[in-house]
């Protein structure tokens, strides 16, 4: 029996802990990088987001990781659209990426930030996209004003594959969001991707 990823608990130990770096890289490699192997070394770090300015709010995230070429992502797991939602990504993104200076320090040591999003609910509904990502574009002629804050979205109710027709690594992590707790075994052609068969390993653990 493996417990639900969606919950709190679960994706924070699925993905989050310091012996699920392996899991991370795959499912951010899957989702980011169409699989390949772009990501080859990751720090998971303390996702809790204190503000370096009095009176800011404060911010609390599933999982936060900085990749080998300083980019940082932080995911957040999301079962209810609640008021302001789409507004609260854009926040935590935007604060990490502007509270990364201290005083004296120039602006080219700022790094690029990705809002990785999970969501059990449509909120693009205008799209049939599973994953969606949106970035800083002129708006006429799309040209790219900067990539330095990325915000990626995984909507899993547009996610309508069956088992059999999993092609992609990004297929599989997303089709294991959506139903890896309806499995009572590791499927065969999950186990082909070890860090998949780890993270069906955890859940287990965890249930």
């Amino acid at each position: 029996m493996f417990i639900n990823p969606k919950t709190d608990f679960a994706f924070k130990k699925i993905f989050g802990s310091q012996q699920s770096t392996d899991i991370l890289i795959s499912f951010l490699n899957a989702i980011l990088y169409q699989g390949e192997n772009t990501i080859v070394d990751l720090e998971i770090i303390d996702p809790y987001q204190s503000s370096r300015i009095k009176g800011v709010k404060d911010s609390f995230l599933d999982v936060k990781a900085k990749l080998h070429d300083r980019t940082t992502v932080i995911i957040e797991m999301q079962v209810l659209n609640v008021l302001g939602f789409e507004k609260r990504v854009l926040y935590n993104a935007a604060k990490f990426y502007a509270t990364q200076l201290d005083i004296g320090d120039g602006y080219t040591l700022l790094s690029p930030v990705i809002a990785l999003t999970i969501i059990d609910f449509e909120m693009f509904p205008q799209s049939q996209k599973v994953i969606s990502t949106f970035a800083l574009r002129e708006k006429e002629e799309m040209t790219s004003y900067c990539d330095d804050i990325e915000l990626v979205f995984i909507e899993l109710p547009k996610f309508k594959k069956s088992l059999d027709a999993l092609e992609s690594l990004s297929d599989k992590w997303i089709y294991f969001l959506r139903n890896a707790n309806k499995f009572q075994s590791v499927q065969s052609s999950m186990e082909q991707e070890p860090a998949l068969e780890h993270a069906f390993r955890v859940a287990e653990r965890a249930s």
